[in-house]
């Protein structure tokens, strides 16, 4: 295998096309310059160089092996500024998953934030239910989540991202659609959509905790999994419910959202792994 260092000088000395000036653009003297390129002909088997007293020609082959050396010696520089970037997280890939809320919330900002900052990462943006969002940064499947907070884990490191209100989601033509605000006990015998207790726990739990606030039990007609869902079932005028303030920008021509009175606030956490040790992802937290 060829040595690097002799293709160095050799695209110098054809470059300067004198042994002079390509010695002192290498801080070297003369006599090391003659032998590395003798012992790079040798090993050729070619000449590459006509030598004269006063500069030097290349041969055919010389022109030829001075256009390949080049192309060689910038992939060298080339691999070695990719090596770095990956190293510093500035190119590579970061897988992210996250709930249907938090494509509302903050994801399509941190989507254009991250992607100006890194435009060589490949940023994988993975939709899941959220019961499956811890146990995928467990399993090293994604690099972080964002999801409502669950049951602490220790092998997981958590920052809240989001907190936000929640908010009623009523069918347009719910008797109560024109209001500008809703306290909580105006919903009692409401039928209501929730998600499951299996896909957000949290979010569950704090609507019927409000719920009870207000003195009653909520009417659970529906349980599902994807607040899009709960929206196109409230679209149908077959339920209301409680939705994070964010979900507004679902904009279905058949919901409307209003304000609750003393609504409680939900929050959404980013989650990932401290052993995880993909730079692109020490970039990422560091906007996040």
């Amino acid at each position: 295998m060829i040595d690097v260092k002799p293709l160095r000088y050799f695209v110098t000395l054809a470059e300067t096309r004198h042994f002079g000036r390509a010695a002192a653009r290498l801080n070297l003297s003369q006599p090391p310059l003659s032998r590395q390129l003798a012992a790079l002909e040798a090993s050729l088997g070619v000449t590459l160089i006509e030598r004269s007293p006063r500069s030097v020609t290349l041969t055919a082959a010389g022109e030829r092996f001075y256009a390949d050396a080049k192309a060689i010696l910038s992939a060298i520089e080339q691999a070695a500024r990719n090596a770095q970037a990956a190293a510093h997280g500035d190119t590579g890939t970061l897988a992210i998953g996250f709930t249907m809320c938090a494509a509302y919330s903050v994801v399509p900002s941190y989507a254009r934030t991250f992607g100006s900052a890194y435009p060589e990462v490949a940023l994988n943006l993975r939709e899941v239910v959220s019961n499956d969002l811890a146990a995928q940064v467990l399993a090293g499947q994604i690099d972080a989540a964002i999801m409502f907070p669950g049951a602490p884990n220790r092998s997981l490191a958590m920052r809240t991202i989001v907190s936000e209100p929640l908010c009623v989601a009523l069918s347009r033509t719910h008797p109560r659609a024109r209001a500008r605000q809703l306290k909580i006990a105006q919903l009692a015998g409401e039928p209501f959509v929730l998600a499951s207790e299996e896909v957000a726990p949290t979010l569950r739990a704090t609507i019927l905790e409000h719920c009870r606030s207000g003195g009653f039990e909520p009417d659970i007609r529906f349980e599902v999994q994807l607040q899009q869902t709960v929206l196109s079932l409230v679209d149908e005028g077959v339920g209301v419910a409680l939705v994070p303030a964010s979900m507004r920008k679902a904009q279905l021509a058949g919901v409307v959202f209003r304000p609750l009175a003393d609504a409680p606030t939900i929050e959404q956490v980013l989650v990932w792994s401290p052993v995880n040790r993909n730079p692109c992802l020490e970039r990422f937290l560091e906007l996040a």
